[in-house]
């Protein structure tokens, strides 16, 4: 399976592989070296918390390279006329509160501050979606819920 990105995910993705292999890396070796210092491994706490520290360095960095590997790049699809990847969409819920969100891909999500995945049953249902428009959002077997599309703005 692959992941959905942009240039920009990539970009981002790129940075943070490039800042963990030069700066995190060389920072836990120094860790390390100054830590066997101290001698007597067996109980040397600040040697045992940092080669871990430096496994799931190696180990973000290995996901971050397979995601651009396998990664299928996107477009931004955004335009005022149609929900896309992109695309800030103001939605009403059934009860009259309205919603703002950005469509995002799985990289860029972020719930707690309005970026929702175009992988996410809200995002899916209201994809290729006009202003105006009634979309029923269903999330699983047991629930749905409906939004009506206020604005779409491009991001």
């Amino acid at each position: 399976m692959f992941d959905e990105l942009t240039k920009q995910d990539i970009e981002k993705m790129q940075k943070e592989i490039d800042y963990r292999k030069t700066v995190v890396r060389k920072d836990l070796h120094d860790k390390i070296m100054l830590a066997k210092e101290y001698g007597d491994f067996s109980e040397n706490s600040e040697l045992h918390e940092t080669r871990r520290a430096k496994g799931r360095n190696e180990s973000r960095i290995e996901y971050l390279e397979n995601m651009i590997k396998t990664a299928k790049i996107v477009e931004n699809t955004t335009n005022t006329e149609k929900v896309g990847l992109g695309s800030i969409v103001t939605v009403e819920l059934d009860g009259g509160k309205k919603m703002t969100y950005q469509l995002t891909t799985t990289m860029g999500q972020d719930a707690q501050n309005g970026k929702v995945s175009i992988k996410s049953p809200f995002a899916k249902a209201i994809m290729g979606k006009k202003v105006g428009d009634k979309v029923k959002v269903v999330v699983s077997p047991e629930f749905s819920y409906f939004v009506t599309i206020n604005e779409i703005k491009s991001a």
